[in-house]
């Protein structure tokens, strides 16, 4: 079932993946329309590398910074989300389907490959079956990449937008210490074909 049916719904889960970061308690009525450079949300539960939103899921890649803060703020995100979507199309229950997934990434080159798998999921949305049968405009896809503002791609293209306030990219290894690592690496991934 899709969980975001037009852009404000995106824009407004991206919203909550910054205010839900935080241990104070996420009041929704003092959000709306404010931009995240004005909201106080204090000290963060996680730190957030890379973030991809899908019409039925989403992807995150975030580091724990306090004891239980993943499964803290994946609550928090979780029961926002649901109450703003429950309430804007009127229905009821649950959104999610079962407790979130998660897995641990245990070494450098899993987490790397965590960075661009999150970055290029949106490619899915104009030509689905890519990673099974390969890229058919290279070109395309850079360009739809480069346009989708609901995935944290574009601030590490070095876009310039509030949203980039949602991640906290120190703390994660610098993989891409230029513009041209992170082009280099997202082209690699787009020649990519499974044998």
């Amino acid at each position: 079932m899709p969980v975001f049916l037009d852009s404000s719904d995106k824009k407004r889960f991206i919203k909550l993946l910054f205010v839900c970061n935080s241990h104070k308690p996420v009041v929704l009525k003092t959000i709306q329309g404010q931009s995240l450079d004005k909201i106080d949300r204090g000290e963060t539960l996680v730190d957030i590398g890379a973030y991809c939103l899908m019409p039925n899921h989403f992807h995150l890649l975030i580091k724990e910074k306090v004891e239980n803060g993943i499964s803290e703020f994946m609550k928090k995100i979780s029961t926002g989300y649901s109450m703003y979507f429950n309430k804007r199309y009127e229905r009821t229950g649950g959104l999610f389907e079962g407790t979130f997934k998660a897995t641990h990434a245990n070494d450098d080159e899993y987490l790397k490959y965590l960075f661009a798998y999150i970055h290029l999921n949106s490619v899915k949305l104009i030509e689905p079956g890519w990673k099974e049968n390969g890229i058919k405009d290279k070109n395309a896809a850079n360009v739809f990449l480069k346009g989708y503002e609901f995935s944290s791609h574009v601030d590490y293209l070095g876009v310039e937008r509030t949203e980039s306030l949602v991640l906290n990219r120190r703390v994660f290894p610098e993989y891409f210490s230029t513009l041209k690592d992170f082009n280099d690496m997202i082209n690699d991934w787009l020649s990519f074909k499974a044998g």
